[in-house]
């Protein structure tokens, strides 16, 4: 099974710089999308192109769902910006807590988790071009990155740097001052995956070379009841 996670930035843009030519070539079973910044109905002509799928929307206004498929229960999630104010920094780490107490509700359950999105935290200094300069800004701040190892203390992985602990690759670049094109950048959207799932994980792909966003696509492979 493959599952990616893409934050588009806004999905009429990308629909029109190659969303369904990415689709066709990487053949995903299930595409996790965050900030759409749009609704169903504004864009029906151009989902119809979107064949073989089924879509299910979680405006901003009802906050915290997932979906269960028979193997696992699987969170797609756009956590808050912190950059506005301290706030919303604060926002965010409730944020951080009040899913973490949900998850470990569902493995209590003996549920399996996947936990996909952008996490807007880069989480180690490897995770980003330039740490030493953004120690203070939101997206780096060490109670933010805290929070991320509280998450691998509670019975998941992030299986992309189980996979590649040393590997040098972002998820997010600001427009200003080609950034893309320097590759500096910050690794921002994760799958953070039950520890009794990690057995099955085959890889995790940074698809960095996809435009159309200033955030590329994730997609994580595995084996699921589905496959068999």
């Amino acid at each position: 099974m493959k599952v990616s996670s893409w934050n588009v930035n806004g999905i009429r843009a990308v629909l029109g710089k190659g969303l369904h030519e990415w689709i066709r070539s990487s053949l995903p079973d299930i595409i996790c999308i965050q900030e759409i910044k749009a609704r169903p109905e504004q864009i029906k002509e151009e989902l119809r192109e979107i064949s073989g799928f089924y879509s299910y929307w979680n405006p901003a206004i009802r906050p915290g769902y997932s979906t269960k498929f028979p193997d696992f229960v699987l969170y797609n999630i756009y956590f808050p910006n912190g950059q506005r104010s301290k706030e919303r920094v604060d926002f965010k780490l409730d944020f951080y807590a009040q899913l973490l107490k949900e998850i470990d509700y569902l493995h209590a359950q003996g549920e399996n988790i996947i936990v996909t999105g952008d996490f807007n935290t880069a989480h180690s200094e490897i995770d980003l071009a330039n740490p030493k300069e953004n120690i203070n800004n939101s997206g780096f701040l060490p109670e933010e990155r805290d929070w991320i190892d509280t998450y691998l203390k509670h019975n998941l992985v992030d299986a992309y740097r189980e996979f590649y602990p040393n590997r040098v690759q972002y998820t997010w670049w600001t427009y200003r001052s080609g950034a893309r094109r320097k590759n500096i950048g910050w690794r921002l959207d994760y799958f953070l995956v039950s520890k009794s799932m990690l057995q099955r994980v085959r890889d995790v792909i940074i698809q960095d070379e996809i435009l159309g966003s200033d955030h590329c696509p994730v997609t994580i492979v595995f084996d699921s009841a589905l496959d068999r």
